[in-house]
């Protein structure tokens, strides 16, 4: 298990830090870089000071790694491909702040997940949540990225994950195939197997050993754009 660290805001400023001693080491200015990334000047510069955008895309990380001549973990957050140490829903009276990670399940061919750290909350009332079913959940919300489970789940939805123990059954869950961070319809296959499949069949499903899938959570809800 992912063992929680007493300084979050030190860790992901890790990869930023990182970035700064390598363009200094290689006598490369920000504003290169930036640039060799297709992206504004200032670009890298807002990265490093300020925090925005809060990690790098992938391809502009590999992009910089091959430049710099270093592997990509190093300009990586520590706390990526984690999701164990999830912040807990705080309570507050007639209310339940459920917290938002800053973290995307991938509905389209997989990737590999980022950084953990609760940025924002949503807030919902108890006794909805207990009309749900969901008084007992261990609630945290993700961001789904891809196409692979429209019309179900669309790209940029907002999901909630129950990760509280429970049997396991067919369903909509959030699941970890080796580095990535998914989510899919789980079904049985058999014996010791499983099935992830997409909504969208242009994606095929895909069959594994369970024992190479690791289930996350089930998904309990869904909000985005209409």
């Amino acid at each position: 298990m992912t063992k929680l660290l007493q300084n979050p805001r030190e860790i992901l400023d890790r990869p930023r830090i990182r970035l700064l001693e390598l363009s200094q080491a290689r006598g490369v200015s920000l504003a290169a870089l930036s640039d060799l990334l297709g992206k504004n000047p200032s670009y890298l510069q807002q990265f490093i000071r300020k925090g925005s955008p809060r990690k790098l895309e992938e391809q502009d990380r590999a992009t910089l790694a091959r430049f710099l001549g270093v592997g990509e973990e190093e300009l990586r957050d520590t706390q990526e491909n984690s999701y164990v140490t999830a912040p807990i829903p705080r309570e507050d009276g007639q209310w339940v702040d459920v917290p938002r990670l800053d973290l995307g399940a991938s509905a389209g061919p997989g990737r590999v997940a980022g950084g953990e750290a609760a940025f924002d909350a949503f807030r919902f009332s108890r006794r909805w949540l207990e009309e749900q079913g969901l008084a007992r959940a261990q609630l945290s919300a993700i961001r789904v990225e891809g196409d692979s489970m429209e019309p179900l789940l669309n790209d940029g939805d907002e999901i909630l994950v129950d990760r509280a123990p429970r049997a396991f059954r067919d369903g909509i869950h959030v699941v970890r195939l080796g580095d990535t961070l998914m989510v899919k319809r789980v079904a049985s296959a058999g014996p010791g197997r499983v099935a992830l499949l997409s909504q969208n069949f242009a994606y095929p499903p895909v069959e594994v050993a369970a024992e190479e899938v690791e289930i996350i959570g089930r998904v309990v809800w869904k909000g985005g754009r209409v």
